[in-house]
């Protein structure tokens, strides 16, 4: 019997006259790493936000781990294993990267941060940080400033922000949004040493990228995903040609 971390059933989402997600139903199996692709305005993010707790659904039900949490609050998510990184960075820019990574730790341990001075003396919090930090090979740079590293370092420290919080899941929204070649390169590497022990769902629009990381696609266009298979099935699926991928990935 498959072992599905996730199971999305009739989710929708409508803004208005427009449907973000259109009864969307999704499976994501433990430690494998699930791709959801598709043009711009598919309502990928939406379901991102929706699977988080950024947005609640109209109707539909979300279970993660066997327990439906569409009710439960982001904070819940995030307490029960649930992580999301955002499409834009979203790290502190003045704080160095330590810092950043200690706040998200933190923040999983419901600690107020009201108490951030005395906290930051807090020798296991550091600890935990830093491990955090070696997983995605920023610890020789933990002493820095955010706002001093690179576009590709600073979405590396999200990642580490999101692992700091001891997930099974992370939700990535365009990991490598913004990167070049070699940064690219360097978080594909990172989610690769991730695959098995951290289940990921992640939204990309570099397809050479999704093709390297991905055990599963999903196709979404118009709010409502065409098609679920392996990354080979996928490109050659002759919907998903017509619909996304254009005869350039075939």
């Amino acid at each position: 019997m498959t072992d599905y971390l996730l199971s999305v059933s009739a989710l929708h989402k409508h803004f208005g006259g427009i449907a973000a997600t259109d009864n969307v139903n999704l499976e994501v199996e433990r430690g494998q790493v699930h791709a959801i692709i598709g043009p711009n305005g598919a309502g990928k993010t939406t379901l991102l936000a929706q699977l988080s707790g950024q947005i609640k659904p109209d109707s539909g039900n979300i279970e993660f781990g066997g327990r439906s949490i569409v009710n439960d609050s982001m904070a819940r998510r995030a307490r029960n294993g649930l992580a999301r990184s955002f499409q834009i960075t979203s790290v502190v820019m003045p704080m160095t990267l330590l810092e950043n990574v200690m706040l998200a730790v933190q923040g999983t341990g419901g600690h107020s941060f009201r108490f951030w001075k005395p906290v930051s003396q807090d020798t296991a919090l550091k600890d935990a940080a830093m491990a955090s930090l070696v997983e995605v090979g920023l610890d020789d740079r933990a002493a820095q400033i955010a706002a001093n590293v690179s576009h590709g370092e600073q979405r590396q420290l999200e990642v580490a922000m999101a692992l700091a919080m001891k997930p099974r899941m992370l939700l990535l929204d365009e990991p490598m949004a913004g990167m070049g070649k070699e940064e690219g390169s360097a978080m594909v590497e990172i989610l690769n040493r991730l695959k098995g022990d951290i289940t990921i769902l992640l939204v990309e629009h570099d397809m050479d990228a999704v093709f390297n990381m991905a055990d599963k696609l999903s196709v979404l266009v118009d709010g409502h995903i065409i098609a679920t298979d392996s990354v080979d099935n996928i490109r050659n699926n002759a919907d998903v040609q017509k619909a996304y991928l254009g005869d350039g990935h075939a």
